[in-house]
């Protein structure tokens, strides 16, 4: 049975394509009930965690003299050097990380044959982990990007930052929008791979200790993204969320089906089965690939169905069948 705050209800129409700032600002009244990141609280004040991610996540406190059992890699040897007593420095876990969500609204995204667009389901998430982060004391922004455009927001820890970048989420999925490449708040992306250039962008912007999480069906994931997974891998906590479409994983057994992207329009008739067969076993190994890169650079992994419920997923996201951890 579905909790009493999941997003259940049957979606209207302007839900199931594009998503409105109203209906995402509403998602703060559920986001405390949505959980993703582990590690114990550490007060009721600031962000109040202690850093269970990768890097220190530590920040300089203060000098003391130098006690028997102290780490001497945290000398300070100008301190020493000095007073000629030996010193050694004190740190204290940061008060906030930063919280880096990358969003993917390229074209494939714009798809659903069941459930909303795959999209809609990306901002909704992005929208429940922002809220969920702004009420844990942290930091918020990151990369929504397109096929050949992008938008970065820098992580602020205030009401204004997860409102923009809300507002970031529902202009850019308007696919009329995110097409256009005179839009005044749109910034263009070299011709290539937009997936690789949102992961060299956070490999800039991310510091030791933030957590990522990239909210995409992962098209285009190669050997050049995967070097900068490992490399942001190796300082930050990463999140993959895989979203996709039930027919990904199961065409229907017999029939002819037509697609339409507005423009153009293509059948597909799974009476073929070899065809489908090998439409099937290219989306297994597709999701394999992605849970590979997660268990060796020890990131979490989590799929993401157009019909699921949000705020079930990111509630069960721990013990979800979908999750690698």
């Amino acid at each position: 049975m579905l909790s009493n705050t999941s997003l259940a209800k049957q979606p209207e129409y302007d839900e199931i394509v594009r998503l409105t700032l109203p209906f995402l600002i509403s998602l703060n009244q559920v986001a405390s009930s949505v959980s993703l990141w582990k590690g114990p609280i550490r007060s009721d004040q600031g962000a109040g965690y202690i850093s269970s991610v990768k890097g220190r996540g530590m920040e300089f406190d203060e000098v003391r003299p130098y006690m028997p059992g102290d780490d001497v890699r945290r000398m300070d040897w100008r301190v020493t050097a000095r007073t000629g007593k030996a010193h050694t420095k004190l740190f204290r876990e940061e008060r906030e990380r930063p919280i880096l969500l990358g969003i993917d609204l390229r074209e494939p995204m714009f798809f659903a044959t069941r459930g909303v667009f795959k999209s809609v389901q990306a901002c909704k998430l992005a929208a429940l982990l922002a809220w969920k982060a702004h009420q844990n004391g942290d930091r918020v922004g990151g990369q929504i990007f397109g096929d050949t455009t992008h938008r970065e927001i820098k992580p602020q820890n205030d009401k204004r930052a997860v409102l923009h970048f809300l507002t970031e989420l529902v202009n850019l999925s308007d696919p009329s929008v995110i097409s256009d490449q005179t839009h005044p708040q749109l910034q263009e992306t070299n011709q290539g791979n937009a997936l690789e250039s949102v992961l060299i962008r956070l490999i800039r912007h991310s510091r030791p200790g933030s957590s990522i999480v990239l909210v995409s069906d992962f098209r285009q994931l190669d050997p050049s993204c995967e070097f900068h997974l490992m490399h942001l891998a190796k300082h930050c906590d990463v999140i993959l969320m895989l979203i996709f479409d039930p027919m990904e994983i199961r065409l229907p057994t017999e029939g002819r089906f037509r697609f339409s992207d507005g423009q153009h329009d293509i059948t597909v008739n799974t009476s073929d089965r070899l065809a489908t067969e090998n439409f099937e076993q290219m989306f297994r190994k597709h999701t394999d690939y992605i849970k590979t890169l997660a268990l060796r650079f020890r990131m979490r992994f989590v799929m993401v169905s157009t019909v699921d419920d949000p705020v079930d997923v990111l509630q069960s996201s721990v013990a979800t069948k979908y999750e690698l951890v």
